[in-house]
């Protein structure tokens, strides 16, 4: 189960309990789903008991078990609890990531936009310095991405950003943008020579390489006759990236921290480069379902390389 299909269930339960008559309030037309702080209950966790206990004129901890006793037993929900003034906390049941896989394939590299941030407004100073330009435009971008309304213009919020040089005529505009976004806003930028060299210690080259490998596998997989199919789970560790992607998204938006996307980049592509070489058939082994779903998993992980680098406005080769 994927934070947007978690989501829509906590959703349908509102709507289940009001048609119940067990809640008098407006269905909300999004419910916001959050990962579990550390050390918390379960997996993630949701206050929308908590939004709704006003209008609804009860506690908080009444709308909570209202809400529980209708996602106990929920496709894809463990365990449900109910902690704090009213929070409600989700552990989800483990599973290869069939869902997740087909989650990225329905949404492309659009996989990880919401609409958590709807109807709220940001505003940016315009900026002067070569590395604010570039982070500013970025975090519109990603608060767009959210469904927020983002802009530049005079008296809004100007992010603390070391100043760094936009140098794409010395580094192209991959490594010149990677260099000025990698490090945290406050951070001095990247060098830029070592994100010229093509090889896997340049996390840049790293995760664009990753991507073409992605897009290559699917490439010889046809010609075995292996095709992506999503219908199986896959135990990996990169499932867990790519669940993670969307809060990921979300996440730097709210903190101003590109580079947050960035380094979870990094991430999927360490994970892809050590699961490529388990994808298709070796030797004389017969294509099966489970080659079927390792290529789906291994297509997903691309599509999120290729959006993730779309957002950081780096481009996403087939091949290198």
């Amino acid at each position: 189960m994927t934070p947007a299909d978690l989501s829509l269930t906590v959703q349908h339960a509102v709507r289940r309990a009001v048609d119940d008559g067990a809640l008098r309030v407006e269905v909300p037309p999004a419910v916001r789903v959050e990962k579990a702080r550390p050390g918390g209950v379960g997996e993630y966790a949701s206050s929308v008991a908590l939004s709704l206990a006003r209008p609804a004129g009860r506690p908080a901890l009444d709308v909570a078990s209202v809400l529980k006793e209708r996602l106990d037993g929920a496709a894809g929900i463990l365990a449900v609890d109910i902690t704090g003034p009213g929070f409600l906390n989700f552990t989800l049941r483990p599973g290869g990531g069939a869902d997740v896989v087909a989650a990225v394939r329905a949404a492309g590299p659009s996989y990880g936009r919401g609409d958590a941030l709807a109807g709220e407004g940001f505003l940016f100073e315009p900026a002067a310095e070569a590395r604010a330009q570039v982070v500013v435009g970025c975090l519109v971008g990603l608060l767009a991405g959210q469904g927020g309304t983002a802009g530049v213009g005079a008296g809004g919020e100007r992010p603390h950003v070391h100043p760094g040089t936009y140098d794409a005529e010395a580094l192209g505009t991959d490594a010149a943008r990677w260099r000025l976004l990698r490090a945290a806003p406050h951070d001095r930028p990247l060098d830029g020579p070592p994100l010229l060299v093509r090889h896997e210690r340049n996390p840049l080259f790293r995760v664009q390489y990753a991507h073409s490998r992605a897009r290559r596998l699917l490439v010889n997989g046809a010609q075995l006759g292996v095709l992506p199919d999503h219908g199986t789970d896959v135990d990996h560790p990169l499932v867990g990236l790519l669940r993670d992607h969307p809060d990921v998204l979300l996440a730097a938006a709210r903190h101003r921290a590109p580079d947050r996307v960035a380094r979870h980049l990094e991430a999927v592509a360490d994970a892809l480069l050590g699961f490529q070489h388990t994808v298709l058939p070796l030797g004389d082994e017969k294509p099966s379902v489970a080659h079927r779903s390792r290529l789906a998993l291994a297509e997903a992980a691309g599509t999120v390389l290729a959006g993730g680098l779309s957002v950081l406005g780096i481009s996403a080769p087939d091949r290198i």
